[in-house]
């Protein structure tokens, strides 16, 4: 869905309070605005026409579609055309009642149902997480404190050998 915004959209984005609806949703010329003094032309700032700065990338779109879309667009008269670019409802009928806006809301619509369906059943395994979660708790700190204990122990056995074994203490023998 392609949109270009008038330089009232951009007022729109830092006081939204302070324009309208319809003005800002179609720009300047398209919502019927008596300032003709703003050529609808591109443009890379504030001073008016439309800008695509800080918009999404536009989606690829296959010349098959594009042609379809275009041929509904042929097939309507310049009143209808009119309406589309001022009435914001007109637009959306118009939007929705393409194949390729239906075939995304579809989409979409499947996919949020499947996320759904992962997120109860992840609810649903909540409590058998966290009774593993506490069960590894009571191991690690069961098993950790034995771990850790014998640890100690050979650490203290590898103390004494190496103290039996010591130059100093063979040597003593030795002379002993």
């Amino acid at each position: 869905m392609f949109r270009f915004w008038g330089a009232q959209e951009q007022e729109a984005q830092a006081h939204p309070q302070e324009v309208s609806s319809q003005s800002s949703w179609y720009g300047p010329s398209a919502a019927g605005s008596t300032n003709s003094s703003r050529p609808l032309t591109p443009s890379s700032g504030a001073s008016g026409g439309f800008s695509i700065q800080n918009q999404q990338p536009p989606s690829h779109v296959s010349p098959a579609e594009a042609a379809g879309i275009i041929d509904q667009l042929r097939g309507k008269n310049v009143d209808e055309l009119r309406k589309l670019l001022s009435d914001k409802d007109a637009y959306n009928q118009f939007l929705h009642s393409l194949d390729q806006v239906t075939v995304q809301n579809n989409l979409r619509d499947e996919l949020r149902k499947e996320t759904l369906q992962l997120a109860r059943a992840n609810l649903e395994k909540e409590p058998q997480i966290v009774e593993l979660r506490n069960q590894c708790m009571i191991i690690r700190t069961s098993e950790l404190a034995a771990a850790q204990e014998k640890l100690n122990e050979l650490e203290r056995k590898k103390e004494e050998t190496l103290k039996m074994y010591s130059p100093s203490s063979l040597l003593q023998k030795l002379q002993g």
